[in-house]
């Protein structure tokens, strides 16, 4: 059918467009529903939607094996939680959009972008930050040794990446880590090194070393 109007029948309401219309109706419709909210939160009724918030509510996350009890808003993140209320600061905010892996953490042992999480998602899981990882594990080792760090923002996520990598791939050429370090950005471009930084740590695990 096409969608071209008929000349020949006039417009009722000359004034409205389609446009027009489906705002209102929309502007009308958040209104009527915010009035709805507000009526039932004077009278203290739980909506019924069963959302909860805006205000803080109370949550408990499991972080590098130890058990917090905060109260955050059910929009803040894992990465603001992290950062704002327990004081872990390894993990970084940069883009806030999921893009450059300097907040990543892990998430029951999978890394995931802490800027894209709930904090109120993550309860339940085990969540491990770079704090964890002591400063003569192997990995931060062969970081250091091939001159992987570079500034250092980008350090802790990449190793935790890295470390859910080599968890399941612990002999990966450097073509592999590429491609499974594709989702971490290094502002300073050194990515070569991190590669065979990562490359090195699996091989010495093996009792090997890299050439």
């Amino acid at each position: 059918m096409s969608s071209r109007k008929d000349p020949e029948i006039p417009d009722k309401h000359p004034d409205v467009s389609r446009r027009g219309f489906i705002r209102g109706v929309g502007i009308g419709s958040a209104a009527l529903g915010t009035i709805a909210l507000e009526n039932e939160a004077q009278a203290g009724q739980t909506p019924a939607t069963g959302l909860i918030g805006p205000g803080a509510v109370p949550i408990t996350l499991t972080v590098n094996s130890q058990t917090h009890r905060l109260n955050v808003e059910p929009r803040a993140t894992l990465l603001e939680a992290l950062r704002d209320q327990l004081d872990l600061t390894g993990a970084k905010a940069s883009c806030d959009r999921g893009t450059c892996g300097s907040c990543t953490v892990l998430l029951a042992g999978k890394p995931v972008y802490a800027c894209s999480v709930l904090a109120i998602e993550a309860q339940g899981k085990p969540i491990q930050t770079i704090e964890s990882v002591p400063a003569n594990d192997p990995l931060i080792a062969a970081m250091v040794r091939n001159d992987g760090t570079q500034c250092g923002f980008c350090a802790p996520g990449m190793v935790l990446a890295a470390k859910a990598f080599l968890a399941h791939h612990p002999n990966p050429d450097e073509a592999q880590v590429a491609a499974a370090m594709g989702g971490n950005l290094c502002r300073c471009g050194a990515y070569v090194p991190i590669r065979k930084a990562i490359v090195d740590a699996s091989h010495r695990a093996k009792g090997g070393h890299n050439a």
